[in-house]
């Protein structure tokens, strides 16, 4: 048995959860998301608690039990608490600021960098070097951290570039002159 399939997930108040055919829907004071799930793993409702369960030990099966319950999980966690990740940016000249809704990033390039942020995430710029990315979609999060990370990821030697906040960057040696 799956160590994290076989736990329920536990509602808690004033988290509506809807259950249709091979898709889960979670709304919830943060707002609303919905996913599809694998139609082999068997998804219910008892008291306020989701059980998942699976058809076969097949370690095919296995895996998916434990990712649809995880899935399930943060789904929840979202809607109730939601989930944000923090950039620091470092270097002379790099900044960010928000205008509008877009994220408007100055890294260095001969053009200030526009992106705009997609349904259900909200970017802020609380100082000229940071960057928090919000949502209900732990996914979805994580992918446009990611995004605004790669438009300039920390450079060795100086360690120029964006990071996650809590991001080490280990610092390599340059030349030494004889």
């Amino acid at each position: 048995m799956s160590r994290i399939g076989k736990n329920p997930v536990i509602i808690p108040e004033g988290v509506k959860v809807n259950l249709d055919k091979n898709k889960v829907s979670v709304q919830g004071p943060k707002g609303s998301i919905s996913k599809p799930y694998h139609p082999s793993m068997r998804v219910d409702m008892e008291d306020s608690k989701i059980v998942v369960t699976r058809f076969s030990d097949n370690k095919f099966y296995k895996s998916l039990h434990g990712l649809t319950r995880a899935l399930i999980a943060n789904m929840v966690k979202g809607v109730t608490a939601g989930f944000s990740k923090s950039l620091e940016i470092v270097g002379v000249g790099y900044k960010a600021e928000v205008v509008g809704k877009n994220l408007q990033l100055a890294l260095g390039y001969s053009h200030p960098i526009l992106l705009a942020p997609p349904d259900g995430i909200k970017i802020e710029a609380p100082a000229a070097n940071r960057i928090n990315v919000s949502g209900v979609d732990k996914e979805l999060v994580g992918q446009v951290a990611a995004k605004i990370r790669s438009l300039r990821p920390p450079e060795p030697y100086k360690g120029k570039g964006i990071r996650y906040q809590d991001e080490k960057v280990r610092k390599k040696a340059g030349k030494t002159a004889a």
